[in-house]
């Protein structure tokens, strides 16, 4: 009971944010990178599979998304469509490679993949490569509600969140999630039972690559363009950062881990003007250049403060309160 009163109060910050003066399209990238870290954490957190590779498939539909919305004209439902099943398509050939493999090669069977596709998108002529898709229209939805004002995207942004927010909720909870978890803390002992652990793994991977590919469809959407930057191996980096920092395998955790260090990223300059103004030291200005470094220091904090990550703390420390 809890727990569906902490999601109510989210859902409803949600849905007033952008009438309190909250900027809506900040607001919508933040859910978009939640997504993202949601997805990846239904493959680290449930699966105990460590992927370098998820960001291929943020930009896979990214750019299929984008070139079918501009240049074939798609309405905004059926290219984000497209671009989560071109993205769930990758998913599915990537998995069949990189889950005969385990630990850390699995780890580096998946960034060499993502590597391959990056260059691939560097030259690609529809990617326009290091210029990236610019301008991508929003278009109509349905071909009747029309998406130029922040708000109704916002909105319809919001739906589809909840909506991907809940099928992940659901996956974790069925039986399937239940082999997930048994494959991740014991995979002998699953293969003893009688379960074809490969074939458990390759959907969970395939289901992952799906719903990142949806964060990386809505994103474009949202911001109008599509660049390298989705492909590269630091945004696998970033996703590992934030499902870490909010609580590997716990379904809020990535939720609140995208949020803060997007926040960060966004709203470092503007911090560091303030204590800058604050304090009287200049060096504080320079903090919205230095983005990359505080996230690292953040990382480093929660390896050796709080290894289960924000929320897993919490949880950690609630559950004898409750005994």
């Amino acid at each position: 009971m809890q727990r569906k009163a902490l999601y109510s109060l989210l859902l409803l910050a949600l849905i007033v944010a952008p009438f309190a003066g909250v900027y809506p399209v900040f607001v919508m990238k933040v859910l978009c990178f939640a997504l993202f870290a949601a997805a990846f954490n239904l493959l680290i957190g449930y699966t105990g599979l460590l992927s370098f590779g998820h960001a291929m498939f943020l930009a896979t539909a990214g750019y299929v998304t984008g070139y079918s919305i501009q240049t074939i004209g798609l309405t905004p439902e059926l290219g984000v469509i497209a671009g989560a099943l071109a993205a769930t398509l990758l998913g599915f050939v990537v998995g069949l490679f990189a889950i005969r493999r385990q630990g850390i090669y699995f780890a580096m069977v998946t960034l060499a993949l993502a590597q391959m596709v990056y260059f691939v998108f560097l030259q690609a002529p529809f990617t326009h490569g290091e210029d990236g898709l610019q301008g991508v229209p929003r278009g109509k939805l349905f071909g009747i509600l029309s998406l130029s004002s922040d708000l109704t995207l916002y909105f319809v942004v919001l739906v589809v969140m909840v909506l991907a927010f809940l099928l992940i909720v659901r996956i974790v909870h069925s039986p399937f999630g239940q082999v997930l978890t048994a494959i991740k803390e014991n995979e002998p002992r699953a293969i003893s039972l009688g379960y074809d652990t490969n074939r458990f793994k390759l959907l969970a991977f395939v289901l992952s690559a799906g719903l990142a590919g949806l964060a990386g469809s809505l994103k474009v959407l949202v911001l109008g363009f599509e660049t390298l930057g989705d492909a590269y191996w630091t945004m696998s980096g970033l996703v590992v950062l934030m499902t870490l920092v909010g609580g590997m395998g716990t379904l809020f955790g990535p939720l609140l881990g995208a949020a803060l260090i997007v926040s960060l990223e966004d709203r470092l300059g503007d911090i560091g003007s303030g204590l800058a103004s604050v304090t009287g030291v200049d060096w504080f200005r320079s903090l919205g250049e230095s983005a990359t470094i505080v996230t690292g220091l953040i990382f480093i904090a929660c390896v050796l403060a709080f290894r289960r990550g924000i929320v897993g703390e919490i949880v950690q420390r609630v559950k004898p309160l409750r005994a």
